[in-house]
């Protein structure tokens, strides 16, 4: 058997909440987890002020249906299969809604990577070198791959907040060491570690507080 590779060209989707316009205070784009459509993890944000927050949601290109019930489906950014080449899909994806959007200069970049979708922020904020005002990596892993000079471009003022639940089942003892460990070396010390109550949940008052 041989492995062989063709380029071709797709179309994808993603989703957004609110209106760019000249009220919009805050741009964020917002990368959800494993099984989820970007439509449905919209609703974490609905609670923002909907006049200055304008919010993007990228969707994830690998679909399936849940609990092989074939009537709910899910998505998935990456798997170990290909990661690599998956990663540079997923990365020129971005980058493509990255372009049609056209966010303006004067308004405040929040990037935000759920589960999954964390290791796709932290990867891609470094690949695009994007001057954004707030990283968020909420109850994630960050790459192996990535190394503190991927980050040197940030601004002094850039916040980094990592949120961990203290009840997250997929965090444990062991992967909360090794995480802490690789933020630590990643941001230098510059990144915020809130361990908050509750487990592997996007909590909606966390969400408000990042622009109060």
């Amino acid at each position: 058997m041989k492995e062989k590779r063709i380029r071709y060209h797709t179309i994808g989707t993603y989703e957004t909440l609110n209106h760019l316009d000249g009220f919009t205070k805050n741009v964020w784009i917002v990368l959800h987890g494993m099984g989820y459509l970007s439509r449905f993890f919209l609703k974490h944000f609905q609670g923002l002020p909907p006049n200055e927050n304008y919010i993007i949601a990228p969707q994830a290109p690998s679909k399936y249906y849940l609990n092989n019930e074939y009537r709910h489906v899910g998505a998935s950014w990456l798997t170990k299969e290909h990661t690599v080449l998956e990663t540079q899909n997923v990365l020129a994806y971005l980058d493509a809604l990255w372009d049609a959007e056209k966010v303006p200069e004067n308004c405040k970049l929040i990037v935000l990577g759920f589960s999954q979708g964390v290791s796709i922020a932290a990867r891609w904020v470094a690949h695009k070198k994007l001057q954004i005002h707030t990283l968020v990596l909420y109850a994630g892993g960050i790459p192996n791959e990535l190394k503190p000079k991927d980050f040197d471009f940030l601004a002094p003022e850039v916040e980094i907040k990592v949120f961990i639940g203290n009840k997250d089942e997929f965090i444990t003892e062991k992967r909360l060491k090794e995480e802490s460990k690789k933020i630590e070396s990643l941001f230098e010390g510059r990144a915020e570690v809130i361990i908050f109550e509750g487990g592997h949940e996007l909590k909606k008052e966390i969400i408000n507080s990042l622009v109060e």
